[in-house]
């Protein structure tokens, strides 16, 4: 997934390796102001906090610690708490298509956040630049998108790529202020697994979805591929966000784009 927008005005670009993927912002009106720099490394000092704080990859990490009975949940940071309230209400919006609780190898009950975590912590950033007066840019986080516009400039256009082919576009989203979030089969195979049964899922090839929070465009996304066609009854519920399925065969077909 791309973003742009369609002035060739100049603009900044900051990029680093942030919980083993390319993180990059983006910013165009007003990127040479004074102090946008130094938000931006705010915003990647918090991102890589989280990283700290929830990988799974890391043996010193809270979420770890837990998992492992060396850590109980009230001695874990507030974050750790938000995180796991938001995983139990995702869970409850996508009728446990979404589950953070999953069998570890020794067949033991997990904690594993990481579905909604990269979503929340790129919010959270979002947020940060926000507050620190960046009023234009893109923050991309390995397809999870967080996007605003500031006064009198265009809208971002995001690029949605064939999971069959990541050289083509099979769509362009004009955004002017929300998140897109896409998650399917096309870069890691089928890696989600349907809650239910516990077996990998590839019934759709990817998903996106548009709207005003990535927290909850990352967990729908992530959700209706595991899910699969299933997920229309509980994505309908869902207001203010859209989206747009890819079956197995790569075919959008007529119903590409679906309001919610």
């Amino acid at each position: 997934m791309t973003t742009s927008g369609l002035e060739a005005a100049a603009r900044r670009a900051w990029v680093e390796q942030i919980m083993g993927m390319p993180i990059s912002v983006h910013v165009r009106a007003g990127a040479d102001t004074p102090g946008i720099a130094a938000a931006v490394g705010a915003a990647f000092d918090d991102l890589r906090a989280v990283d700290r704080m929830f990988s799974t990859y890391r043996p010193d990490s809270q979420i770890s610690e837990l998992n492992r009975g060396l850590r109980r949940l009230a001695d874990c940071d507030q974050p750790v708490r938000e995180v796991l309230e938001l995983c139990e209400e995702a869970r409850w919006r996508t009728d446990g298509y979404f589950d953070a609780m999953l069998p570890g190898v020794d067949g033991r009950i997990r904690f594993d956040p990481s579905g909604l975590v990269k979503g929340w912590a790129v919010e959270r950033a979002g947020w940060l630049l926000a507050e620190r007066a960046v009023a234009d840019f893109s923050l991309n986080a390995g397809g999870d998108i967080i996007l605003r516009t500031g006064p009198g400039q265009p809208e971002w256009r995001v690029g949605v790529e064939d999971p069959a082919d990541p050289r083509r576009l099979l769509a362009v989203l004009p955004v002017r202020r929300g998140a897109v979030a896409t998650s399917g089969t096309g870069r890691r195979g089928a890696h989600i697994l349907d809650p239910h049964t516990g077996r990998p899922v590839n019934a759709l090839a990817s998903v996106t979805v548009i709207g005003p929070s990535l927290t909850w465009a990352d967990v729908y996304a992530t959700a209706a591929i595991a899910g699969g066609s299933r997920s229309l009854s509980w994505l309908r519920r869902q207001t203010g966000y859209r989206a747009m399925a890819v079956d197995d065969t790569g075919e959008t077909g007529s119903s590409t784009l679906v309001h919610l």
